[in-house]
């Protein structure tokens, strides 16, 4: 049995000892923050309704793959290659769409081919910056994010050319 089968309870029996001595009501505070995670699902439902639309009509539409298919001369002069092309687009907006992407491509390829390495080290070192930006913008009060998803988006091209060009040489 290893050792990380204890780290939960540990660490429950550690709080409750720390609120003991601390004098803080557990239950009390704890239904007081499970009913603000409720109001905030509330809060955030039409953000994730508008991105989720949003995602599948880009889809739909056709837009990924036309877009696709125009940025791939560029993107296999950068050094990613232009089957990841549509990946590198859709992961931004979708997790499951890009998971679902890199599935064709394991399947297309081969899990151990340089494209599929290629397509886990992106899928593995990229968020989904565009569902993780609805979340955390919604609730801010901050009004300068304007760079926050450009520089994020920049972030993770430049991790998707270095991945691919380590993907190259290992």
């Amino acid at each position: 049995m290893s050792a990380s089968v204890f780290v939960t309870p540990v660490l429950i029996i550690l709080l409750l000892i720390y609120c003991a001595r601390k004098k803080v009501n557990c239950y009390g505070t704890f239904a007081n923050g499970a009913k603000g995670a409720i109001q905030l699902c509330i809060d955030i439902l039409p953000f994730l309704v508008t991105i989720f639309v949003a995602i599948q009509l880009f889809r739909i539409s056709g837009l990924t793959n036309l877009t696709a298919d125009l940025l791939a001369p560029v993107m296999d002069f950068i050094g990613i290659p232009k089957e990841l092309t549509e990946l590198m687009i859709i992961r931004p907006f979708s997790g499951s769409g890009s998971l679902a992407l890199a599935e064709q491509i394991f399947s297309t390829y081969g899990a151990d081919s340089y494209i599929a390495r290629c397509a886990s080290v992106i899928m593995g070192s990229s968020e989904t910056i565009f569902y993780v930006a609805t979340i955390y913008l919604s609730q801010t009060k901050a009004k300068r994010l304007i760079y926050a998803i450009p520089v994020a988006l920049v972030a993770t091209l430049v991790s998707s050319i270095i991945a691919c060009q380590l993907c190259r040489i290992m």
